[in-house]
């Protein structure tokens, strides 16, 4: 048999985007002009990573730079980067001393510096190029883990690069930014490769008995409980005084509750409280939950709470939270939650059969409106959403 016949053809790549013609994502790409310049340095083991984001910001970004390597002293692109008046440069790092891009972000038009590979990789960046480590730090908080679902990252409340940058350039620009149709290629990226991947990966016995699990009626992937007991649903949603990511404070001092909603599905009843903080207040709490600091500060003591939620709770209700979060900051007041508990971000996943984000993510996907809010702040709004899915899940 001759050689050619045994080897594989070598399939056809993109030139652009460097993915296979197959999976390409270029179409999707737009040009999206900022007044932030984005600067980013990728180890050079993530450049050969098939599937790595920064490529995707580098051609949504007009001005932004991507230099590879692994130590950059002495090269023109950090000279000139250190030089630059107009555009100072910022470093885009958790850490100790970084701060909350939200709460403190940098005045005037700056240089976004990012690192990118592996975790493990941006540390060594960072540690092997010390005009980087020396420059201001900053870090955010995302609202909704990872959409990088061909990717794991270690932690949820870790993105991949491009999700970071999405999101802190949404800050930096301001509003009326269309920084967000940086995920487009983004997304296109995700669903090919999975299609991809499960088109080869899967024999076609397995690929029939996946479409008939999607037809099958999706009520019946719900947990037994959510269909079972629907008159006795309890939606609950808890918002915590949390230090933000690399600061001092974060690793020393654990998220405290500070907020709770719950409201009845079936009466519409609804319990909403402040928990005055144990400790200090962080400066960008109040803010990032949408409620006036000085309501946080005059909130119920543990024990009031305490007292008043368990008058408001029935012996037949079942709580429903996204995510175990909320039943967690509860549970740290030193009281169990001893309600029976169904976990509404798994059934939505389960209903789905996908990964989803916030619950007024899981509404919009769905063509659904966003309801009124039911209580203060952006617990009200998590509360409204979380109400409609119940409807929506245990009557369809």
């Amino acid at each position: 048999m001759k050689k050619d016949m045994l080897e594989p053809e070598p399939r056809a790549v993109c030139a652009r985007c460097r993915r296979p013609e197959v999976v390409c994502y270029c179409r999707f790409v737009r040009e999206v002009p900022t007044r932030t310049r984005v600067v980013i340095f990728q180890h050079p083991r993530e450049r050969d990573v098939p599937i790595n984001t920064a490529r995707i910001a580098s051609l949504c970004l007009p001005s932004s730079e991507l230099h590879v390597g692994l130590s950059f002293r002495g090269t023109r692109a950090l000279d000139r980067l250190l030089a630059d008046q107009e555009r100072p440069p910022v470093l885009l790092y958790p850490g100790p001393g970084a701060r909350d891009i939200e709460a403190t972000p940098p005045e005037g038009p700056v240089t976004l510096v990012v690192v990118d590979g592996t975790w493990w990789q941006a540390r060594k960046l960072v540690k092997l190029n010390p005009e980087l480590a020396a420059l201001p730090r900053y870090a955010f908080r995302p609202a909704a883990p990872s959409d990088y679902r061909i990717r794991k990252e270690p932690r949820d409340e870790y993105v991949s690069t491009l999700e970071a940058i999405v999101h802190v350039l949404g800050v930096l620009e301001g509003e009326g930014s269309s920084v967000t149709s940086l995920l487009e290629p983004f997304r296109a990226m995700v669903d090919a490769q999975l299609a991809y991947v499960g088109s080869q990966a899967r024999p076609r016995h397995t690929a029939y008995r996946m479409r008939e699990r999607k037809r099958a009626d999706p009520a019946e992937r719900l947990p037994p409980m959510l269909r079972e007991r629907a008159s006795d649903l309890v939606c609950v949603h808890a918002e915590a005084n949390a230090w933000p990511y690399g600061s001092r404070e974060r690793g020393a001092i654990a998220d405290e509750l500070v907020q709770w909603a719950a409201h009845r599905v079936t009466t519409g009843e609804s319990f909403a409280r402040f928990i005055a903080p144990r400790g200090a207040l962080a400066p960008s709490t109040a803010r990032h939950i949408g409620v006036d600091e000085a309501q946080l500060l005059a909130g119920d003591s543990v024990a009031e709470f305490q007292a008043r939620w368990r008058a408001f709770l029935r012996p037949e209700d079942v709580v429903v939270s996204w995510g175990p979060y909320a039943p967690n900051l509860f549970e740290g007041l030193g009281e169990a939650l001893t309600a029976p508990h169904v976990d509404l971000r798994r059934a939505a996943r389960l209903f789905a059969v996908a990964k989803v984000g916030t619950p007024e993510m899981f509404l919009a996907e769905r063509g659904l409106p966003a309801p009124e809010p039911l209580a203060e702040g952006r617990a009200g709004i998590r509360l409204a959403a979380m109400k409609a899915i119940c409807g929506h899940l245990t009557r369809t």
